[in-house]
């Protein structure tokens, strides 16, 4: 995938999360919420649907740089942290910040973009 990073795991879905949250947080990212859409889906629309959660991860290291360099750079924070059900695997990805922030035009952020992608990289990975 060219705008993200993409991992098939052979986890079951909730150890996945468990595991991703663990190695975000040995790269400096907290997760600011969790979003269940299958629960969502269900619940608005009477839609049954695979598991599929969006985490809100947060670096608050890179975020504070990369708002004093940018201040809109905030309508791309969190970084979203997609979990989903692929058939035995379970899936993690990620938008490369490096993409999403590319349009800033703004050099400082592109260079923090690039450190908070290799910290996501190496996150998801190791899964």
């Amino acid at each position: 995938m060219k705008y993200g990073i993409l991992k098939e795991t052979e986890y079951e879905f909730e150890e996945a999360i468990i595991k991703l949250n663990a190695e975000l947080q040995k790269e400096g990212f907290g997760i600011l919420m969790r979003i269940d859409l299958d629960e969502k889906f269900k619940a608005k629309l009477g839609i049954d649907f695979k598991k599929y959660t969006i985490l809100g991860a947060c670096n608050p290291k890179n975020a504070h740089k990369a708002i004093l360099a940018e201040e809109n750079v905030g309508l791309f924070l969190p970084c979203n942290v997609i979990v989903y059900e692929k058939g035995e695997k379970t899936v993690v990805a990620a938008i490369k910040p490096t993409i999403a922030m590319s349009s800033t035009e703004n050099d400082a952020v592109y260079e923090i973009a690039k450190e908070i992608e290799e910290s996501l990289k190496r996150a998801i990975n190791s899964l």
